[in-house]
C-alpha cells in the first residue's frame, strides 16, 4: 500500500480547507399570511409566518367557526361567513388550532 507524499497531503489539506461551504438559505417567512376557511377546513392547513408577522383567518363558509389555539394563546369569538380575525405571533414555534365549533377542524401556524 502506498503511503500518501507530503505533498499530496499538504495539497490535499489546502483544497479542503479552500472549498467552499455549501450552505442551503430558507427563505425569508412572510410578515402576514391569510387563510381562508372553507368547507369547513383551514386551507392550507400549515403555514410558516416570520416571528412578529401576523395571520389573519376568514371565514368563506356559510356556518360559523371559532380559530382557537390548543394552548389558550388566542381564541376568536364565532366568525360569520366573509368575517375575520387576525392574530400576531412573537416567539417562534409551533402553535397548533382548532375550530371550537368543528373540533374535527385542525391546522398549525409555525412561526420562525
Amino acid at each position: 500500500m502506498k503511503t500518501p507524499s507530503r505533498l499530496g497531503l499538504a495539497v490535499a489539506i489546502v483544497l479542503a480547507c479552500a472549498a467552499p461551504t455549501l450552505s442551503v438559505a430558507q427563505p425569508a417567512a412572510p410578515t402576514a399570511v391569510t387563510v381562508p376557511i372553507k368547507n369547513f377546513a383551514f386551507m392550507p392547513m400549515m403555514v410558516t409566518v416570520a416571528a412578529g408577522g401576523s395571520v389573519t383567518w376568514k371565514n368563506l363558509d356559510g356556518e360559523p367557526h371559532t380559530v382557537t389555539s390548543t394552548d389558550g394563546l388566542f381564541r376568536s369569538g364565532g366568525l360569520d361567513e366573509d368575517e375575520s380575525f387576525t392574530f400576531k405571533f412573537l416567539k417562534p414555534g409551533v402553535y397548533k388550532y382548532i375550530c371550537s365549533i368543528h373540533p374535527q377542524m385542525k391546522a398549525s401556524v409555525v412561526v420562525r
